[in-house]
């Protein structure tokens, strides 16, 4: 692979895979590694597949134009807000949402003119502490609720947020048990459930929020009551990976193999369906991060993961561990029950061996065109400025 706008051709699986980033992207900080966002749910593409962002190792998000027919790829340069985190709306292709984590504003910001808007301050509709921040935004399919959490750091959070465009605040306190906000039954839920938050996502129709946190499974709460459901960590329910659509969860429930993948409704976990049938044998064990963005109204659309395994070598250059399909790949899953089938599209070339940022998340655009991954390309990208790790970059694989 050579510098950024390099294009090469999967050998194996004949798919076109773009270099978006190098060591000389950041012209003031040689060697700086980047990265696809910390979660696969997060959508960092816009809806066209025209421009999408990248994350750097110190908070820093940069912008990128994207030419989906010849898949060139330009810097504009860093992303000029004041968030943690943020997602393009997916209805409008020039607008990215997030939360300023001091002041809890929920701001929109339009790329083509520089503006930044202010859309609601959580401040004025929910108590907050002094040490409390912003985490992150997640947006629903018509960009009407936007979600955040608030705390004082991740597995302590509190407080579940939805802003509603219409009817405007609701939340959630996951330490006390209280909902409320200016609109829909307020009250104390009915379940003991009481924990900090790891993270938080809400479904693309915008009526479940997943909770993640204190060690039991996935909380979702349907934003609209005060009805909120544990889906727990017992086999064949919600542990594992996984991404929401409109109403449905996909996840591998099974502890036994990784993608022995499933979908069910939101609002009944019992009603599993398995998407592939038969499962061929693991033979080694691996990892893998599932992307759905691209998903529509009938959850129907294939979901794309890409997988590593935790025992890849380290050597520069040396090949990546392989003892069965899907292992260290790019693929995607049939969802809508017609078959079984997956299309295998690329090779991640990544250890993942360089701390968490070098496992190959990777999140689909929005167009169900491309899949965007992070790789430290088997250890060959030149060591990260302190010295002790290998530089991971953004490379893009046309869906085709």
């Amino acid at each position: 692979m050579g510098p950024a706008g390099s294009i090469i051709t999967d050998p194996t699986f004949g798919s076109r895979i773009v270099r978006a980033t190098d060591s000389s992207t950041n012209s003031q900080r040689s060697g700086m590694p980047f990265f696809t966002p910390a979660s696969a749910e997060q959508n960092p593409w816009n809806t066209n597949s025209t421009k999408f962002y990248v994350a750097d190792n110190v908070g820093a998000y940069w912008l990128f134009d994207f030419d989906p027919d010849t898949m060139a790829v330009r810097k504009v340069g860093k992303v000029k807000v004041p968030w943690r985190n943020m997602e393009f709306s997916y209805g409008q292709a020039n607008l990215l949402y997030g939360v300023a984590p001091r002041s809890y504003l929920f701001q929109q910001y339009d790329i083509s003119t520089d503006k930044l808007t202010q859309l609601d301050d959580a401040s004025r509709c929910v108590t907050l502490k002094a040490a409390d921040l912003a985490t992150g935004i997640s947006v629903s399919a018509d960009d009407r609720r936007l979600m955040t959490v608030f705390g004082p750091q991740q597995d302590r959070n509190y407080v579940v947020y939805v802003y509603d465009r219409d009817k405007g605040c609701r939340w959630y306190n996951t330490q006390s048990g209280e909902i409320g906000g200016k609109w829909g039954p307020a009250g104390t839920i009915a379940a003991t459930y009481r924990f900090g938050i790891h993270d938080a996502r809400i479904s693309k129709s915008g009526e479940f929020v997943e909770i993640s946190g204190g060690g039991k499974g996935p909380i979702y709460w349907q934003v609209d009551t005060t009805n909120v459901v544990l889906c727990s960590n017992r086999e064949d329910q919600c542990w594992g990976h996984h991404a929401m659509g409109y109403s449905h969860l996909l996840n591998s429930p099974n502890r036994s193999h990784p993608l022995e993948l499933v979908i069910r409704p939101l609002n009944d976990f019992k009603a599993v369906k398995r998407l592939i049938d038969p499962m061929p044998p693991l033979i080694g064990w691996y990892d893998y991060h599932i992307s759905w963005n691209h998903v529509d109204f009938h959850d129907n659309t294939p979901a794309c993961f890409s997988t590593y395994r935790p025992n890849n070598p380290t050597l520069p250059g040396a090949p990546l561990v392989v003892s069965g399909p899907w292992e260290n790949e790019i693929d995607c899953v049939e969802t809508d029950g017609k078959a079984s089938t997956v299309w295998r599209f690329a090779h991640t070339y990544s250890t993942g061996k360089n701390g968490f940022w070098s496992q190959p998340r990777g999140n689909i655009s929005q167009d169900g065109r491309f899949f965007m991954f992070t790789s430290d390309w088997q250890d060959q990208l030149g060591l990260k400025p302190a010295g002790k790790q290998y530089r991971t970059d953004v490379f893009i694989v046309e869906l085709r």
